[in-house]
């Protein structure tokens, strides 16, 4: 019996943090299968690049981008009108704009508020309007973006560990809520990717990825495809992707 699967060409789907690591590498895996795109971030040098690779991965790409942070909510009306005005509804969320931070103690008092609102609220937020449009559509896909640090709880992670719990334990309960309404709400778990929010520079990232210590975001990318093209029946609820040699 063939596998059934659900194809990506045509749906309408937001990312958010879609210019950097994880986000920017599923924003060109959604484009080269043929998926409508508007995605965000918070500075145009990196929209540009990120919008520049969709492009080179599919020069006929369906792609919009603006400038906007996930943590207001004047941008993100911003963000849902050019959903609605680019793309006449949404089919896909995923939610993967995120900043690092430590603990509370040993951060600015405005970077761990905007940390918490960004990975926390943010996601929140973006979640809810894409339910009330995904109701209209009859069917959704949500996918969230949290981080095994929700369950390692490593020392000098304190905030950003407590906002990827949270988002954990609602992207679970929110799952019971939405199903009904044949939205798909799937969660990934990674653990040391590559990206920008990583102490390490970028030649210790490549050599650590060499090590099988951590992953490419394309890794992760292809994850989430993975999650995405399952059949209609079929619900990935959750999805912890390490590298071969996790150390946290």
């Amino acid at each position: 019996m063939a596998v059934e699967t659900t194809s990506l060409a045509g749906k309408r789907v937001l990312v958010t943090g879609g210019t950097t690591g994880i986000g920017r590498a599923t924003v060109a895996l959604l484009v080269e299968q043929g998926a409508r795109v508007v995605t965000f971030g918070r500075h145009q040098p990196e929209l540009e690049d990120a919008l520049a690779h969709a492009r080179e991965v599919n020069p006929d790409a369906d792609i919009h981008g603006l400038t906007a942070d996930v943590s207001t909510r004047d941008d993100l009306a911003r963000v849902f009108a050019a959903v609605d005005d680019h793309l006449g509804g949404l089919d896909i969320l995923i939610n993967s704009a995120g900043l690092a931070v430590g603990g509370a103690q040993d951060e600015a008092d405005e970077d761990w508020r905007l940390a918490a609102e960004t990975n926390f609220i943010g996601y929140i937020a973006c979640a809810r309007e894409a339910i009330l449009r995904m109701k209209a559509a009859g069917a959704g896909h949500l996918v969230f973006v949290g981080s095994i640090s929700a369950e390692f709880m490593g020392a000098g992670t304190s905030v950003y560990a407590a906002t990827k719990a949270g988002i954990e334990t609602y992207a679970k309960t929110l799952r019971k809520e939405v199903m009904d309404f044949h939205i798909k709400v799937t969660l990934v778990e990674p653990g040391s990717v590559g990206a920008d929010m990583q102490e390490k520079s970028p030649e210790e990232q490549r050599e650590a990825i060499a090590r099988n210590e951590m992953l490419y975001a394309e890794d992760l990318a292809d994850t989430i495809g993975f999650a995405l093209t399952r059949s209609v029946r079929t619900d990935v609820s959750v999805l912890r992707v390490e590298p071969l040699l996790e150390r946290s």
